[in-house]
C-alpha cells in the first residue's frame, strides 16, 4: 500500500472538519480521513492525529474540541467556523487597477509567480474590473532580484546577514554586517534598512551596489526589529545631486524626479536630480546619448562619458 504524505493527510482532516455537519470523533476521522489508516496501531494513530491536530491549530485553524454532557468519554472535534470564515472580499476596479500596477514591480523577481497567481485571485472575486486599466502608467523599479529574496528571508527570520558592499563615491568594496530591519522601494532602486554591526549605528544600503551574495550568518531569532521612521532613515541617509542639461522634450524619467529646476542653457532646460548611486545614474544617464549632458559633478559626468567612449569603441570594432 503506498503511504499517504503527511501534507496531503492534514489537507484531508481540514477538509473533513470543514465538510462535517457536527462533531467527528477520533474513530471518525481514523475510518474516514485517508492517511491515518497507515497507523499499525491505537498509538501510532494518537500521535499522528495529536501532531496534526497541533498543527492545524498552530495555523490558525480554530479546532474545538467537544465532550458529550451524557457519555463524557465521547470526546469529537469540529471547526469554529465563525473564527475560521474570513469575510467577503471586493475590489473596485480602481482598485483592482493599481493593484495590477504593483504587480508590476515583481515582473523580474523571484516573487514574480506568488505576485501573479495572487493578483488572478483578487480579479476573480472584483466583478467588472478592468485588469489593464493602468495601461500608461508604469513603474520603473530594478528588483536586483539576486539579493533580494535572501534578504527578505533574513528579515523574516530575523538573521543576520553579511555581503560585499561598493560604495557610490569611491567604488570601494567592503564587506558589511547587517540586521536587516526592511526593504523599501525609492526612486527606481531598492533599499535595505537595517542596523549596521560594526557601524554600531542604522544604515541604508542600496541593493543595486550588492556585490556577489548576500551570507547570513548567525542563529535565526537573534535580534527584535526595533520602532522606526524609515522615510526619516532614507532622509538622512543623505545623496549627492546632480546637475544635467537636458534637451526640450527628452528624459521624461529624469524630469519626474527632479528635485529643483534652473531655468535654460544653451536651449537646454537645467534640472535637479537627487541620487546615491552615480554608477546606476551614469548607466541611466549613458542611455540617453547626447540629450542629457551633465554639469555637475564632475566625477558622474567622467562615468557617463566613459560609458559612450566604449559603446564608441564597440562600434568602431564591429565596423573594422
Amino acid at each position: 500500500m503506498t503511504r499517504v504524505d503527511p501534507a496531503e493527510r492534514l489537507l484531508d482532516l481540514l477538509i473533513a472538519l470543514r465538510h462535517a455537519p457536527g462533531r467527528l470523533t477520533k474513530a471518525d476521522i481514523r475510518a474516514s480521513v485517508n492517511g491515518y489508516l497507515d497507523a499499525t496501531n491505537d498509538v501510532a494513530f494518537e500521535r499522528m492525529f495529536e501532531r496534526d491536530k497541533d498543527l492545524l491549530r498552530h495555523l490558525g485553524v480554530p479546532i474545538v474540541t467537544d465532550v458529550d454532557p451524557v457519555h463524557e468519554d465521547a470526546v469529537g472535534y469540529r471547526l469554529d467556523t465563525a473564527g475560521y470564515s474570513l469575510p467577503e472580499v471586493t475590489f473596485t476596479a480602481a482598485e483592482i487597477g493599481v493593484l495590477s500596477l504593483a504587480a508590476t514591480v515583481w515582473q523580474d523577481a523571484h516573487l514574480h509567480g506568488s505576485a501573479h497567481r495572487g493578483l488572478t485571485k483578487l480579479r476573480a472575486v472584483a466583478a467588472g474590473a478592468d485588469p489593464d486599466s493602468h495601461i500608461g502608467v508604469a513603474l520603473r523599479v530594478q528588483p536586483a532580484e539576486t539579493a533580494l529574496g535572501p534578504l527578505l528571508d533574513a528579515i523574516g527570520a530575523r538573521q543576520a546577514v553579511s555581503f560585499t558592499y561598493r560604495a557610490a563615491s569611491t567604488g570601494e568594496e567592503t564587506t558589511r554586517r547587517v540586521q536587516p530591519w526592511r526593504l523599501v522601494s525609492r526612486d527606481r532602486g531598492w533599499y535595505l534598512i537595517g542596523h549596521d554591526l560594526d557601524r554600531d549605528a542604522p544604515r541604508v544600503f542600496r541593493l543595486s551596489r550588492v556585490v556577489g551574495a548576500v551570507r547570513a550568518t548567525g542563529p535565526a531569532g537573534a535580534f527584535e526589529v526595533p520602532e522606526h521612521d524609515a522615510q526619516a532613515i532614507l532622509a538622512g541617509s543623505g545623496g549627492a545631486r546632480a546637475v544635467l542639461a537636458v534637451l526640450p522634450e527628452r528624459g521624461a524619467a529624469l524630469r519626474a524626479r527632479a528635485v529643483e529646476e534652473r531655468g535654460e542653457r544653451d536651449g537646454r532646460d537645467v534640472v535637479v536630480v537627487e541620487t546615491d548611486d552615480d554608477f546606476s545614474l551614469a548607466a541611466e544617464i549613458a542611455a540617453y546619448g547626447p540629450a542629457v549632458l551633465v554639469l555637475e559633478p564632475p566625477a558622474l559626468r567622467e562615468a557617463v562619458l566613459a560609458r559612450l567612449r566604449a559603446v564608441a569603441a564597440l562600434g568602431e570594432a564591429a565596423r573594422a
